[in-house]
C-alpha cells in the first residue's frame, strides 16, 4: 500500500482541521463578543458599548479571512499530494506553492460565506445601536 502517501495525507488533514476549528472559534467568540457589548449597551443605555463592535467585529473578520485562506491553500496541497506517486512523497509541508487568487487573503476574507456572516453581524450592529439612540 501506499504508507508514505496516507501519512503525508493524514498531516496534511490536520492541519486543515485545526484552520476549520480555529475559524470556527473565532466566529464564536465574534457572536459572544458582540451580545455580551450589546447587553452592557442596552443596561447602561451606553452607545459606547456598541461602537467597540464596529473594531472587534473586522478584526475577527480579518482573522477568520487568514485562517480560511491557510485552510484552502493546504486543501490544493492535499490534492497536489494525492495524483503524486508513492516515490514522489517528501512530506513537505510548505502549502505556499498552491497560491493562486481563490486562496489569497483578501479573497477568502471577502468569500460570499464570510461576507454574509460578518455583514450580518455588522448589519444587526446597526440596528441595535438605532434602537439603544
Amino acid at each position: 500500500m501506499e504508507d508514505k502517501k496516507i501519512k503525508h495525507l493524514e498531516f496534511i488533514q490536520l492541519v486543515i482541521t485545526r484552520m476549520n476549528v480555529n475559524s470556527f472559534l473565532l466566529r464564536g467568540w465574534s457572536v459572544t463578543l458582540v451580545a455580551a457589548l450589546f447587553a452592557f449597551a442596552a443596561k447602561d443605555t451606553n452607545i459606547d458599548y456598541v461602537l467597540i463592535t464596529y473594531i472587534s467585529t473586522p478584526l475577527f473578520w480579518l482573522l477568520d479571512g487568514y485562517y480560511l485562506s491557510q485552510e484552502r491553500k493546504y486543501r490544493d496541497l492535499y490534492n497536489i499530494i494525492r495524483q503524486k506517486q508513492e516515490d514522489e512523497i517528501d512530506f513537505d509541508m510548505n502549502a505556499t506553492i498552491t497560491d493562486n487568487n481563490k486562496n489569497s487573503w483578501l479573497a477568502s476574507t471577502f468569500s460570499i460565506t464570510q461576507i454574509i456572516f460578518y455583514g450580518t453581524l455588522i448589519a444587526i450592529t446597526l440596528v441595535v445601536m438605532f434602537i439603544i439612540n
